[in-house]
């Protein structure tokens, strides 16, 4: 058992680790889409759930991923699944609150997929205003725009590219298909979007890309996602800590003070 995976403890150890005011809650959730030919449709949710689950701190209880999310602008390819925005926001907020109600009222979301990021800022904001919650929404790219410059000369990340075929190699190397690197390549669009004259225009990703791949996925390699797997652990476990020692009232809007 892990100790700090709330899914494998019994209610009475539960109750243990909810220790008034300290723990915070961790909880994964991504997506269910393509990724090109080379990578597999959950590698959002399983970047997502691997940063969690490798938090090792005494105040870190970490939920059950939520594995699907927004991507209904995935859909032309096939297995995508996707939630409505309001579906997705309304399933994470209940189970925060869930959390919430047995004294966990502090929490972090990992999130692994771009789509759920607009999502994610309401639940943030809905809980916060009702006093329910505090929830710091994380992706696991955020803090790595340095280091991605560093290893593949781009500041962010797009879809199926160098960055995220390195973060599953250090998540699921065998889930990697690297025959078909080259393929997704071929048919990437450069960056991810659609731009005319300032307008974005591209809606769907088929708008844009033949493969549903970004960039260049053909430079992800296995070092690469060591060092950005280590770099965004290193955050999120920061970020764990911070959000532990605050004071919950603190974090509440000043009219709720």
């Amino acid at each position: 058992m892990s100790r700090n995976l709330l899914a494998e403890r019994t209610t009475t150890s539960a109750k243990e680790r909810f220790d008034g005011g300290s723990t915070v809650a961790v909880l994964p959730v991504g997506a269910v889409e393509q990724h090109g030919p080379a990578l597999p449709l959950g590698t959002d949710f399983m970047t997502a759930e691997a940063a969690a689950r490798n938090v090792d701190r005494d105040e870190a209880v970490v939920l059950p991923t939520i594995p699907v999310g927004v991507s209904d602008h995935h859909r032309q390819f096939d297995g995508t699944l996707w939630a409505e925005p309001e579906t997705f926001e309304s399933y994470v907020a209940d189970v925060l609150a869930s959390v919430a109600s047995h004294g966990v009222s502090k929490a972090v979301v990992v999130n692994g997929h771009g789509g759920n990021v607009e999502s994610l800022r309401r639940v943030a904001r809905r809980l916060r205003a009702a006093g329910t919650a505090f929830v710091a929404p994380w992706s696991w790219w955020g803090a790595l725009s340095d280091l991605a410059e560093e290893l593949f000369g781009v500041e962010g990340i797009g879809h199926a590219d160098a960055m995220e075929t390195s973060m599953m190699y250090a998540v699921n190397p065998q889930l990697v298909r690297e025959d078909a690197l080259p393929d997704a390549e071929a048919g990437a669009s450069p960056v991810w979007g659609k731009r005319v004259h300032g307008a974005e225009v591209g809606f769907d990703t088929a708008d844009f890309s033949e493969s549903g791949a970004t960039g260049t996925p053909t430079d992800g390699s296995p070092e690469a996602g060591r060092r950005l797997f280590d770099r965004a652990s290193e955050e999120l476990d920061a970020l764990v800590g911070w959000l532990a020692d605050q004071r919950f009232e603190d974090l509440l809007p000043r009219d709720h003070r």
